[in-house]
C-alpha cells in the first residue's frame, strides 16, 4: 500500500527517495540502513493512517497492527540508490596478484 501511494503522489515519492538516499549514505552497514528505513516506513504508515486514504480506511477495517516493512525498505534501497561495491573475498584479492 505504501509503495502504491508513493507512486501516485510525486511529491511524497521525491521526499522518500531523498530520505532513502540519506539513510543509506549515513549508514555504512547495509543492514543498519534497512533497519532504520523499516522503522521510518512504519512510522509513516501510522502517521498517514490517521489522515489519508487509503491508509485510514485500511486502519479502520483491519486495525493498525505492526506489520513488517522490511521487504519494502530493501526494495526502495535497491531501486533508489546506487549499488554499493561488493566486498572482495581474500581469494579474489590474491588472484589479482598473479
Amino acid at each position: 500500500m505504501i509503495h502504491d501511494y508513493l507512486q501516485g503522489h510525486p511529491d511524497e515519492r521525491q521526499h522518500w527517495r531523498e530520505k532513502v538516499r540519506t539513510i543509506v549514505k549515513s549508514n555504512a552497514d547495509a543492514q543498519a540502513a534497512v533497519d532504520r528505513l523499516q522503522g521510518e516506513l512504519w512510522a509513516y504508515l501510522v502517521e498517514r493512517s490517521a489522515v489519508v486514504e487509503p491508509f485510514r480506511g485500511a486502519a479502520q477495517r483491519e486495525g493498525l497492527h505492526r506489520t513488517s516493512t522490511r521487504n519494502l525498505a530493501e526494495y526502495l534501497i535497491r531501486f533508489w540508490t546506487e549499488p554499493r561495491p561488493k566486498r572482495r573475498t581474500p581469494a579474489e584479492k590474491s588472484a589479482d596478484l598473479f
